[in-house]
């Protein structure tokens, strides 16, 4: 519900604050004092467009704000596409600044958003009937849904069903486009998979065969250096002929002279030992540098062997991988294609006998769901007609049109959609004569808003706008129609906050709430002020409706028109 509109520097208005409750809530007062100028200010701030005219005379910019109290769950998705978290206590702040250089300035909880967006949130929380529209029943794709839900709880089992069909049908459907594309391009496709298989399987490919290629092929390119610098650490260790003696000779003769020391002093007895393992190991490590260096043997036929093999890693590298192992993953995924495709034939065949199944009984399901609303369109019609009749519009004629599918021939070119194959669309003759047209072809405006309230009275059960506004609807109709408009804006309120400009006394005083709109002029400045009626206030106010002046009589009436009012409210 609209908790506050704030609304500054628009036209008349320099600063106003309302406070609005929940029920019906009534606007009154003179022509010209500013009722049209506080309606303009909702729909900015919902989003419709606005002209930088509407910025009062001397001020640089004009700005509208409007505290709301939503379910979240209604408008979880709309602030999802913007990112936005909603409130934890369903609270959303909508405002708008126009200023003189046309700049406009929408935020939502403070958020800078576009207009477009804030339009899209608006048309969740408030609907506008009157001279200003934002009506949600103008739009035919909101028919079916208002339709449905008027149907009740076996039609939304029904759609329950149907979606659940839906949704496996498009899949299987999907799924057999997919494999069931050019034949043609599926040889080549199966001839490319067959011959990239055959490419790597044919290399041989091992692991870590790359890495250990290159090592061997640096050795074989150094065979001749590996060689002479093996051959030279031997000849320092045994032959001597380099450095004119044998490292291991005179480290046995060290040895031999430790030898003496230690029959002498047996604490020399761990220098000889160490002494005498590092010998071993020197004899050890010179066996195994001769037998290295007597192993090498430089092989052009292996080493043109390798460049060949490291030739094909890099031709396979350059078309499947970066190493290796992602050739062999390319091959993997690559034999998994091959068996798909190979079995997709089969697997087409079983998926088009899953989807002519599936088809079969989603055409049955949306044929109920047509007949389910046939039902509940003769019960629509049925009482919206008596709202109608109730409103002084006797020979009107309220229908619902509903044109089920029946252009394509084929099963796979039917088109269901999320409603079925429906298409569904809310018509009305005002007037004996007049044919059957759209809501929004409907020329009068008093004819209009009184057709809108009738609908909205049968459907405020479940329609889940929470707000609505009605503009003036009283345009054109008096004493008993007025009654019965009143009546019906008071059904409405009991589960929507309503908010309703009104020149009339048998509909003012059904408000909840009643807010006085005047005029005030101070020298050369004019001002729109609001006030919210107390009981003796309303009382004065409605008397003035009835009579243009509060005498006693027109007093008295206001008051009995009041109470009549709250007791027919209570029952």
């Amino acid at each position: 519900m609209l908790l506050q509109l704030d609304i500054h520097n628009v036209a008349l208005i320099d600063k106003i604050s309302i406070e609005l409750d929940n029920g019906m809530n009534i606007l009154t007062g003179e022509t010209g004092a500013g009722k049209s100028i506080i309606i303009d200010s909702i729909n900015a701030v919902l989003g419709e467009r606005v002209s930088k005219d509407i910025i009062r005379t001397g001020s640089d910019k004009a700005l509208i704000e409007a505290v709301f109290k939503t379910d979240t769950e209604k408008i979880a998705d709309v602030l999802n596409e913007m990112g936005m978290e909603p409130e934890e206590d369903g609270t959303v702040i909508l405002s708008r600044e126009i200023s003189q250089s046309g700049r406009n300035t929408c935020r939502i909880n403070g958020k800078m958003v576009a207009a477009s967006f804030m339009k899209s949130i608006g048309e969740r929380l408030i609907d506008i009937h009157g001279q200003h529209d934002n009506q949600s029943l103008l739009k035919i794709e909101n028919h079916i849904e208002l339709l449905d839900a008027f149907a009740g709880e076996v039609m939304q089992e029904l759609k329950g069903e149907y979606l659940a069909l839906l949704e496996e049908y498009r899949s299987v459907r999907a799924d057999l486009k997919e494999l069931s594309g050019d034949p043609g391009e599926r040889e080549r496709k199966m001839d490319l998979l067959k011959y990239q298989i055959d490419e790597i399987k044919k290399a041989r490919l091992k692991k870590n065969e790359e890495e250990e290629l290159d090592k061997e092929r640096l050795f074989l390119n150094n065979a001749d250096k590996i060689a002479v610098s093996l051959s030279g650490a031997y000849d320092f260790l045994v032959s001597g002929e380099e450095a004119g003696r044998p490292a291991l000779d005179a480290m046995n003769e060290a040895l031999t002279s430790l030898n003496v020391t230690t029959r002498l002093d047996n604490s020399f007895e761990e220098i000889h030992t160490r002494l005498q393992d590092i010998i071993y190991q020197l004899e050890d490590l010179s066996s195994d540098i001769r037998r290295r260096r007597e192993g090498i043997e430089y092989d052009p036929d292996r080493l043109e062997y390798i460049g060949e093999r490291l030739d094909l890693i890099y031709k396979l590298k350059r078309k499947y991988g970066d190493g290796i192992d992602e050739i062999f993953r390319f091959c993997e995924n690559a034999e998994k294609q091959l068996e798909e495709i190979e079995k997709s034939e089969e697997m087409a065949g079983l998926l088009s006998e899953k989807r002519i199944e599936l088809e079969g009984r989603l055409y049955q399901t949306a044929r109920k769901v047509n007949a389910e609303r046939h039902k509940a369109a003769e019960i629509l019609e049925t009482r919206i007609g008596q709202q109608l009749d109730e409103l002084e519009m006797k020979h009107a004629k309220f229908k619902v049109d509903i044109q089920f599918d029946t252009a394509s021939v084929s099963q796979a070119d039917r088109r269901y959609g999320k409603n079925g194959l429906d298409r569904v669309e809310f018509l009305i003759s005002p007037n004996a004569g007049e044919p059957l047209k759209p809501l929004a072809k409907i020329a009068s405006g008093g004819e209009m808003s009184r057709v809108m309230l009738a609908i909205k009275t049968i459907l405020a059960e479940v329609d889940s706008i929470p707000t609505m506004i009605f503009d003036e609807i009283d345009t054109g109709i008096s004493g008993k129609a007025a009654k019965r408009v009143g009546e019906k804006l008071s059904l409405i309120s009991r589960r929507h906050q309503v908010l309703c400009v009104t020149h009339q006394a048998q509909i003012a005083c059904r408000a909840d709430s009643n807010y006085l709109i005047e005029k005030i002029s101070e020298g050369s400045s004019t001002t729109t002020i609001v006030t919210k009626l107390h009981t003796e206030d309303k009382i004065k106010e409605i008397a003035r409706l009835i009579g243009g002046e509060t005498t006693e009589t027109s007093l008295k009436y206001a008051a009995e028109l009041i109470k009549t009012a709250k007791s027919h409210n209570k029952a």
